[in-house]
């Protein structure tokens, strides 16, 4: 199985490397993880990127596969940072679907973002 993920890493890793020289832009590392089915915040993104314990402005702000790999294979053997359950999502649009209708207009979707 952890073959399997390191494939699935490596994979994704490689849609990024755009030099095709096994490294990407750090910028690119959350993107990275989240194409990987995993949704950390910000913070956590930067919390991955000390872990995988590179000098960013020795490497011109480049991080490689090498490095990424165990980090991001420990991640996704962990699941963490997995996608809230659908069933809590659907309990969150049901409470902002106040007629009951199926879907929720935009102009409600604003306020309740916005004013609420």
């Amino acid at each position: 199985i952890v073959a399997e993920i390191e494939k699935k890493i490596t994979e994704a890793f490689e849609v990024f490397d755009r030099e095709s020289n096994k490294t990407v832009d750090v910028r690119e590392i959350g993107c990275i993880i989240r194409s990987l089915g995993c949704f950390p915040n910000e913070a956590e993104v930067q919390e991955l990127l000390a872990q995988v314990n590179m000098e960013v402005e020795e490497q011109g702000g480049f991080i490689h596969l090498e490095q990424f790999l165990p980090v991001m294979t420990k991640v996704l053997l962990e699941r963490r940072f997995w996608p809230i359950p659908e069933d809590v999502i659907l309990h969150a649009f049901e409470a902002l679907d106040e007629n009951k209708c199926g879907y929720i207009t935009k102009e409600d979707l604003v306020k309740h973002l916005t004013e609420e």
